[in-house]
């Protein structure tokens, strides 16, 4: 996945620093967006995954217009109902932006959503 910078996406924008470069909330937004769409396969039918757990260093700064790609490294089994994915951000000269690892758990979305008691489960 290859997402490009938006003056949105910046850490000014979001609140989380006073320049205009990758914002490292936006980047942890983006990695588990790719750990979502890694996870697809380990699902059956009923179930979506919750995320658990974040550890990312990010790196290296991106301005706006920056280019960054997006992996996350689908484990070879879960372990019980959790993935841990490898994830990575490298810029468009090829730098690491971002390294780390994302936990998500395997869950039945029903039986998630009912758990959440008055809370709303739109």
């Amino acid at each position: 996945m290859i997402r490009e910078v938006s003056e949105a996406d910046t850490a000014q924008a979001l609140g989380s620093g006073d320049v205009p470069v990758l914002a490292t909330p936006r980047l942890i937004q983006w990695l588990e967006a790719a750990t979502v769409e890694a996870a697809g396969p380990f699902l059956e039918a009923g179930q979506t995954s919750v995320g658990t757990a974040i550890r990312i260093d990010h790196l290296r700064a991106t301005p706006v217009g920056g280019r960054v790609e997006l992996t996350a490294t689908a484990p070879k089994s879960p372990t019980g109902r959790r993935l841990t994915f490898p994830v990575s951000a490298v810029d468009a000269d090829g730098e690491q932006v971002a390294t780390g690892e994302i936990e998500r758990a395997i869950v039945d979305r029903a039986r998630f959503l009912a758990g959440l008691g008055g809370a709303s489960a739109g």
